[in-house]
Parts: C-alpha cells; sequence; structure tokens
C-alpha cells in the first residue's frame, strides 16, 4: 500500500530525484527543507515513514530523531537516515538516536526504495501490500479483498483499514484512541465510540465463516486481534 512519507532532504537536486522515484514507487511525498518545517508537518499529521537528512539548516537531523523518539506520540514513526557520512561510528551514532536505517550517500533510488519497503515491512506491515493470514482469514491489501474458507467477506472501507492494522499486530491490545489514531489518522476528531461501532460492522461480517471470535474485546482496555478464544466477545 502506499505510505505518506515525509522527506527531510535541503539540497534540491537530491529531494527532487528521491521525491520521483518514491511517488513512482507508489508513495505520497511530503518536502521540507529543515527540522522546523518537519516538525511542522509531523505535528498537523504523522507520516508512515521519515527520511532524514543528517546535515540540515539549523536543527539537525540526528537532533530531531532524537526529539521524536523522546516524544510519545512520535516515537513510533520509522525514521531512515540519508547522509554522507560512511564512517562507522557516525553510522552507530545515527542508529543510537533511534533510527531504524541508514543510507550512505550517494545510493540507487531502487535500493532506497527497497530500505523503505522493509523498514515498513517490520515498523507499519499495514502500510504494505503483503497479504496476511491468520486461522484462515485472508487479507489481501493490493486487491482490497477479504476471504474466509473460500467465501469472501465484503466490507466497507473503513472496516477493512481496521481489520488490516488489527491483523498485522495480533495479539496487542489497541484503546479506542490508538485505533482512531492508526485507522482514522491522529488528526480526525470523531468520537471514541465510533470504533465500537465499526468493531460490531466488522464483527457481523465475519460472523458466516466465525471469524468473529478472533476480535476480542478486552474489558477497560480496547480490543485485540487473536487467536485464542479467551477474550470476551
Amino acid at each position: 500500500m502506499p505510505a505518506n512519507i515525509l522527506l527531510v532532504e535541503d539540497e534540491p537536486a537530491i529531494q527532487e530525484l528521491i521525491a520521483v522515484n518514491l511517488t513512482r514507487a507508489g508513495h505520497h511525498v511530503l518536502r521540507v527543507c529543515d527540522a522546523e518545517s518537519a516538525q511542522r508537518m509531523i505535528r498537523e499529521a504523522l507520516p508512515d515513514l521519515v527520511l532524514l537528512d543528517w546535515m540540515l539548516p539549523g536543527m539537525s537531523g540526528v537532533e530531531l530523531a532524537r526529539r521524536l523518539r523522546q516524544d510519545e506520540r512520535t516515537r513510533a514513526i520509522p525514521i531512515i537516515m540519508l547522509t554522507a557520512r560512511g564512517e562507522e561510528q557516525d553510522k552507530v551514532a545515527g542508529l543510537e538516536t533511534g533510527a531504524d536505517d541508514y543510507i550512505t550517500k550517494p545510493f540507487s533510488p531502487r535500493e532506497l526504495v527497497a530500505r523503505i519497503k522493509a523498514v515498513l515491512r517490520r515498523r507499519v506491515p499495514q502500510a504494505t501490500e503483503d497479504a496476511v493470514e491468520i486461522a484462515g482469514l485472508k487479507l489481501d491489501p493490493a486487491t482490497h479483498r477479504v476471504s474466509a474458507g473460500g467465501q469472501t467477506v465484503a466490507l466497507g472501507p473503513t472496516e477493512f483499514r481496521l481489520l488490516h492494522f488489527l491483523m498485522t499486530h495480533p495479539e496487542r491490545v489497541h484503546s479506542r484512541t490508538q485505533l482512531l489514531d492508526q485507522v482514522w489518522g491522529d488528526h480526525v476528531f470523531v468520537e471514541e465510540r465510533t470504533v465500537d461501532v465499526h468493531i460490531r460492522r466488522l464483527r457481523a461480517a465475519l460472523e458466516p465463516t466465525g471469524h468473529e471470535r478472533l476480535i476480542q474485546t478486552v474489558r477497560g482496555s480496547g480490543y485485540r486481534f487473536s487467536t485464542l478464544e479467551d477474550g470476551e466477545a
């Protein structure tokens, strides 16, 4: 699936080259030239991944990465550092700030796209087009289809995104607020009970194949997707 990528790069030619190739790969690219602009954009909406140049005017990319990791709202955003520094100690320093990967300039656009895909698969699996299957329930983001036991499961777009997120994060308990942030977006202001409505619709759609039992209510906490039948329905 396309990812929203924030590109923080102050060299216009490099910024253009990266943006063009990522757009061709199907991603949506937001561009800024400095850390301060990146912070403003992140306050408006969380990207799926940040491509961050080490050397920036004003605040450095390393300092921005450090601040993102210290903030609870942004600490889970995947970060890939872009830099001309190739020495081992520089790579270690970048990774120790919390970067998920480190790419030394010059690099091929093909390598960058592959690295982004790998990081997203690890950190934001719902942002990839990889099909996921659990207990006979299969969801394919590329074709936007869900099936179970040979039967097609018809879902609305919100229920599809909700199921995709839950299936790519199995056995974890997610609060209503977390689900709103991850599925609806952290700057979409809707009631938390909206989650309950869509959970009910999702369970109803899965009921004919018996897979509604996989979506469990954890009293006082939220919901989880589990193959274990010990939750409260």
